[in-house]
């Protein structure tokens, strides 16, 4: 209850200023931020609509009237396949965009031959794109790419293993056929000794995405929060997936989802849901993102901060931005180890530690805080 009030203050706060902003994603909605979920059944779009989840991605079977109630019901957005029954309901502001199918960039498995095709030609992806426009001119194409994206060297690619030029939007590779850019990997969840445990990579493959495009369209991801398969190590942790999800919006993503599916035996579709533990945690990471919706929408700032790390292993990324009366610094340490970041601001008198209670005094225009491995901290500097 009293996370609860303060969200609601806080939100007051950020609406008094939403107004006076012209910066906002794709929605157009300064204070909207895309957090979703893939492939789930609407039966359950209430239930994720309660733990902060505000859109899905994919529809088993496609969209339908009986779908399309649900969501509507729960307000809940989607993104799925340009059917004919999403074209005869195309001024539904419950559907937000069109999507392709799942990883072309990996190698396609054929049931007819029960071998593995190369990656699908970019060129395909491009026209369907096209095809998709024409249709509908008003909304986003969404693409979501695998983990070779992030991995480069990912054996999964097939025979397409490391060519980066089948992504860039200059060589006419995937990139170029959508408005939205995803990809996903699941560090905890992977067995390869390259990316296991080894969270930055999320950064990572928001940052191949940026460069790909060259900065023209919004990059989203996916993040892990189950344990995927009974081969995989272990589930990730509740802080975990918090770092994943900061490292994500601090190398600036655009909106993220949870991969919700386990298929440890028996299987659960929704293995988020029925994890008390993990969806208390994920409710509370996404009430955190949507009370800085607009701060997070808003343009980045340059010069205004940097910082030191005193390990030199553990990198300190960070993203400033100015909103409001305030300056905001979102900062995440990017190893598995502990590390003191000292920070320089050009301006600024007090650092308060979003969610966490304290404030920093800032003196000489300096501050320190410690961060445990993968540490977060949100600041609120004025």
């Amino acid at each position: 209850m009293v996370r609860k009030i303060f969200y609601a203050a806080a939100l007051l706060w950020i609406d008094i200023f939403a107004a006076a902003q012209n910066v906002g994603n794709i929605a157009g909605d300064p204070g909207y931020f895309p957090v979703a979920v893939w492939l789930q059944n609407p039966s359950n779009a209430d239930a994720y609509k309660s733990n902060g989840i505000n859109m899905y991605v994919g529809i088993w079977g496609g969209l339908d009237q009986v779908k399309l109630d649900q969501l509507k019901k729960a307000g809940m957005k989607v993104i799925c396949d340009q059917n004919e029954f999403g074209l005869k309901h195309i001024d539904e502001s419950t559907i937000y965009g069109w999507m392709h199918g799942d990883e072309p960039d990996n190698a396609q498995w054929n049931n007819k031959t029960k071998e593995y095709d190369p990656c699908r030609d970019p060129a395909i992806i491009i026209r369907s794109y096209k095809e998709l426009k024409k249709k509908d001119p008003s909304r986003p194409v969404y693409l979501n790419l695998g983990q070779g994206v992030a991995y480069i060297n990912y054996i999964g690619r097939g025979e397409c293993r490391g060519d980066i030029d089948k992504y860039r939007v200059t060589t006419d590779g995937y990139l170029k056929g959508c408005d939205v850019a995803s990809f996903d990997i699941y560090p905890v969840n992977n067995r390869d000794e390259e990316t296991q445990n080894n969270l930055w990579y999320v950064a990572k493959g928001i940052d191949s995405l940026y460069s790909w495009t060259n900065r023209s369209k919004p990059v989203w991801c996916w993040i892990e929060c189950t344990k995927i398969s009974e081969k995989n190590p272990r589930k990730p942790t509740t802080s975990e997936v918090k770092s994943e999800v900061w490292m994500a919006l601090i190398h600036g993503a655009k909106g993220f989802g949870y991969f919700c599916h386990s298929f440890v035996p028996p299987a659960d579709d929704a293995a988020l849901l029925h994890d008390n533990v993990m969806i208390e945690a994920i409710k509370a990471i996404n009430e955190q993102v949507h009370f800085l919706a607009p701060v997070l929408n808003s343009p980045d700032t340059k010069g205004y901060a940097s910082v030191i790390s005193s390990n030199d292993i553990v990198p300190v990324d960070i993203m400033t931005k100015r909103y409001g009366d305030s300056h905001y610094i979102f900062a995440a340490g990017m190893r598995s180890e502990f590390t003191t970041a000292t920070f320089e601001v050009t301006q600024g008198s007090s650092a308060e530690v979003i969610g966490e209670n304290r404030s920093i005094a800032i003196r000489e225009g300096k501050f320190d805080d410690e961060f445990l491995p993968y540490g977060v901290h949100l600041y609120r500097i004025r």
